[in-house]
């Protein structure tokens, strides 16, 4: 009896020995390599996860992923590339620790709210604007407290402006709608092409995806690169920091700031991921995002306010920007937005036409704001639409990029398109041999 209890002991002791040891055993190679699988394909909640863990032993990359990095890099200035491989994975693990700190949780509260209370468009001046278009965006915004600005972007008119008092307003920050100016201003400095792999914390992402996900830490690394004086300097050419309008009636200015936020704030690569310390009007969102859709004109927006105005409008350049062959580069994350990214929500209500979009979440003071700035594609001609939300959680980009759907859905339903391309069409003198015809 004593011998079979010795026996137990030990057969205790070993087992005890065992399972401490494989407490303290690192992880397998196979399960390191399917972490970072995962973190390849993430954005940026799984990015920060992988900064405040510990550190895993990077997968050796493929003979196809080295291929595409050797091509994009190629494309880019060989300077600037090196750098953003370089600083890149270090960098951000030391930066998301520090900005978040490890078993820290958050939680919001909101006070504003996200319906409307009474009648928003009541006050709006209306002669001067397309009546179905108009009509189309009241429909889409339906009890939502927002604003909707429907822009020609061949000629800078304003066909509809809903909630005017909104629109007018000195602004609120962009969120990630900013990232379309830092995109535009990498694309411009010769920084990355559309198809650049930035090492960012555990993996790597191209200027498409990065837009289409809203990834934050790939556009704070570009922002860094970048610097801050050239990127107010790109946002100033872009009209952000000016009226957007001529004589708009009632128009407020919004705020660029003369130097970068505090490190300790995020510095200027917070301000090229969400906007912090910047504040922006639905004008000058849709007057730079019309400028991309007409390949390079920014146009001053007018806004008719009768009839006659309306018959006699005549377009008013502000400038001319150098930016039409980075068009293509920004529109392939734009309409990857749409399809599979942070507006697919848009797809549920619109298919028939392409649109090209960037949605924008973020808050302040228990308010949240969300933001959706898009352009069509129509053999009739584009549409700029910015949809701008403001109220408490129902209130996110993704909402107003459904939201637009739904405008477009009205508008497709209402026969606009057509009618338009029959305007256009009868607009065309007749050739001699159409007035020879019976």
């Amino acid at each position: 009896m004593r011998i079979s209890r010795n026996w137990v002991v030990a057969l205790v002791l070993i087992g005890c020995t065992v399972g401490a040891w494989a407490l303290d055993a690192p992880p397998s190679p196979h399960r390191v390599r399917t972490t970072e699988r995962h973190l390849s394909v993430s954005h940026s909640s799984a990015a920060h996860r992988a900064a405040t863990a510990r550190p895993a032993q990077p997968a050796a990359r493929s003979t196809s992923a080295r291929n595409a990095a050797t091509h994009s890099s190629a494309k880019a200035a060989p300077s600037s590339q090196a750098r953003l491989t370089a600083r890149g994975t270090a960098r951000a693990n030391a930066r998301r620790a520090a900005l978040h700190p490890r078993h820290h949780h958050s939680y919001e509260r909101f006070t504003a709210s996200s319906f409307a209370k009474g009648d928003i468009f009541a006050d709006d001046i209306t002669a001067g604007e397309d009546p179905v278009v108009r009509a189309a965006a009241i429909n889409a915004m339906g009890d939502m407290n927002g604003t909707a600005v429907v822009i020609d972007p061949a000629n800078g008119r304003i066909l509809a402006m809903v909630n005017q008092k909104l629109a007018l307003s000195p602004g609120a920050e962009p969120c990630s709608t900013i990232k379309l100016t830092v995109a535009m201003a990498a694309l411009s400095e010769g920084l990355v092409t559309r198809d650049t792999p930035v090492q960012l914390a555990g993996f790597h992402m191209n200027m498409t995806q990065a837009l289409a996900k809203s990834n934050n830490l790939y556009f704070e690394e570009l922002g860094r690169e970048l610097g801050f004086e050239r990127v107010r300097h790109y946002a100033n050419q872009f009209g952000l920091g000016e009226l957007a309008g001529y004589h708009i009636d009632g128009e407020q200015l919004g705020v660029y700031p003369d130097q970068a936020l505090p490190a300790a704030e995020g510095g200027v690569g917070r301000m090229c991921s969400f906007g912090q310390g910047v504040s922006l009007t639905p004008l000058q969102l849709g007057a730079f995002v019309a400028a991309i859709a007409n390949g390079g004109t920014l146009y001053y927006l007018q806004h008719p306010t009768t009839p006659e105005e309306a018959a006699q409008f005549e377009a008013k350049v502000k400038r001319t920007l150098d930016i039409a062959r980075y068009v293509p580069d920004i529109e392939d994350g734009m309409a990857g937005a749409v399809e599979y990214g942070t507006a697919r929500r848009l797809r549920a209500n619109f298919n028939e036409l392409p649109v090209f979009g960037k949605t924008g979440t973020c808050s302040d003071k228990g308010t949240r704001f969300g933001w959706f700035v898009s352009y069509s594609d129509a053999p009739q001609g584009s549409l700029v639409t910015v949809f701008f939300l403001e109220g408490g959680r129902p209130t996110f980009g993704p909402r107003a990029a459904e939201l637009t759907g739904e405008f477009y859905k009205n508008l497709w339903a209402s026969n606009w398109f057509a009618a338009k391309g029959g305007q256009d069409a009868a607009a065309i003198p007749a050739t001699p041999a159409e007035q020879a015809q019976p």
